[in-house]
């Protein structure tokens, strides 16, 4: 029988922590392992609790989440972060990611859909909400713009930014085919070319370093 997935909240409204507890505390698909007001905290005590999956909000009272990532990262490297905030901005978006986040989904996502993402974060994927990924895919598109002699994005072929963007919506490989007309094989072939050309090592670096304005 597979661990369950152990899940950790920092969340400074008490009132949605304990219901986050509710949600997630339900082996044996998941369980509860820490749940800290503030990222200071949680960087006291998350290698002892070692989640695998962390849920973190944007706005922590004095501190901003975002700013935490890297270092509960380095504590824990295989410790995967979504964001859970309200905010929708473009800005903490790509701050959130470009810090180490890899899903980003807003505070009124159902219950059932945030159980899902979790099981998709710890399974490798990156969830999104629908609106946030779109984000995402239009800036992803304003980026194709930018000149040939900036963009690191110009060394792509049309077929491996279609392969991107259909990542950067959280498409798994065989959706991603499925979209493009192409085998799994063919995706996965895409993919770490893609990755080469930007020397990036996952999904989430690839996006992020497509909408870089650098």
């Amino acid at each position: 029988m597979a661990q369950p997935i152990r899940v950790a909240v920092i969340e400074d409204d008490p009132v949605l922590r304990d219901s986050l507890r509710q949600l997630v505390d339900h082996p044996p698909d998941s369980e509860w392992v820490g749940g800290w007001v503030s990222g200071s905290e949680a960087l006291r005590h998350i290698q002892a609790a070692a989640p695998d999956v962390v849920l973190l909000d944007i706005n922590l009272g004095a501190e901003n989440g975002i700013d935490c990532i890297p270092k509960l990262k380095e504590l824990c490297p295989r410790t995967q972060v979504m964001m859970l905030t309200a905010y929708e901005d473009t800005e903490n978006i790509f701050r959130a990611l470009s810090a180490g986040a890899t899903g980003y989904l807003v505070k009124r996502t159902s219950g059932l859909r945030l159980l899902e993402a979790i099981a998709e974060l710890h399974a490798g994927q990156s969830p999104m909400s629908g609106h946030i990924a779109r984000k995402l895919v239009e800036s992803l598109g304003r980026g194709t713009n930018a000149p040939v002699s900036t963009s690191p994005m110009a060394q792509l072929t049309q077929r491996e930014h279609d392969v991107l963007s259909c990542l950067a919506e959280g498409c798994l490989y065989k959706e991603t085919g499925e979209r493009l007309g192409m085998s799994i094989h063919t995706v996965r072939t895409h993919i770490r070319a893609l990755y080469e050309k930007l020397q990036v090592r996952s999904r989430t670096e690839a996006v992020v370093k497509f909408l870089s304005p650098k």
